[in-house]
């Protein structure tokens, strides 16, 4: 791996894991070389996982001294892994962060494509589309989240003045801006905390876009309920709409 000064590694990347033991290896593997030589730190987040998750990425640290582990003593949520993540990579001072997630459903291979728009200035907050590369289906996303989606996507758009394909992938890139200006702690510690970061950007007028990624669902196992999580996306719509997130 080659080393270069710390001000030529713009990337921050974190992982937010719960029990991931059985994917996280190939997630930190499929990494490609070049952007390793990017990166100044992979922060792994431990969210109280009960299988072999913690032991797994810190045998990944000490092979690798850019990868650093958290472990959290109890399952937190979704959104308090992911704030954890973004706090963290805040603190490092890069020109950006990527949200990764440990189940591979979201490529690696990916984040060079992140980081040309966000460290160009062309945009503050990227995310990854599963409906822009017309691979949902393909990929094996279930016929009734494909709908949902779409029909959540349609209302946010409306709501939000933006032309997204997919407001709900949790694979995201965060540029300086967005790290700065996003009141991250104040935000849901449930898989509407995605939506609620760009709900806050584009209050603050920050620059936000997407880029298609190919869709892979496997063997992993989804802990969001469907209908509770479809309220929350609602409820973040309407708090939008109220003005709730100017502040």
């Amino acid at each position: 791996m080659t080393v270069e000064k710390e001000g030529s590694r713009p990337i921050a990347v974190f992982v937010p894991a719960f029990n991931a033991a059985a994917h996280l290896p190939s997630v930190i593997s499929r990494i490609p070389e070049d952007v390793w030589e990017r990166i100044k730190v992979v922060w792994v987040i431990n969210d109280g996982s009960t299988d072999a998750t913690g032991e797994t990425a810190r045998e990944e640290a000490r092979k690798n001294p850019l990868i650093r582990v958290v472990d959290c003593a109890h399952n937190r949520g979704y959104g308090s892994a992911v704030r954890k993540g973004l706090q963290l990579c805040g603190e490092e001072g890069c020109g950006m962060a990527v949200c990764l997630h440990a189940d591979g459903q979201y490529p690696p291979e990916y984040i060079p494509r992140f980081a040309d728009l966000i460290l160009s200035g062309s945009l503050d907050l990227v995310q990854g589309s599963r409906i822009a590369s017309r691979t949902a289906l393909s990929g094996g996303m279930p016929l009734y989240k494909y709908v949902a989606n779409r029909v959540l996507t349609f209302c946010e758009n409306v709501v939000f003045g933006l032309r997204m394909t997919d407001y709900h992938s949790g694979y995201l890139g965060y540029g300086r801006r967005t790290l700065e200006q996003v009141p991250f702690g104040r935000l849901s510690t449930s898989f509407d905390f995605d939506l609620e970061v760009i709900a806050c950007a584009r209050a603050r007028g920050l620059k936000i876009g997407e880029i298609p990624i190919p869709t892979r669902y496997a063997d992993e196992h989804s802990h969001l309920n469907p209908v509770t999580y479809g309220l929350r996306v609602l409820g973040v719509m309407i708090k939008y709409a109220r003005g709730g997130y100017r502040r």
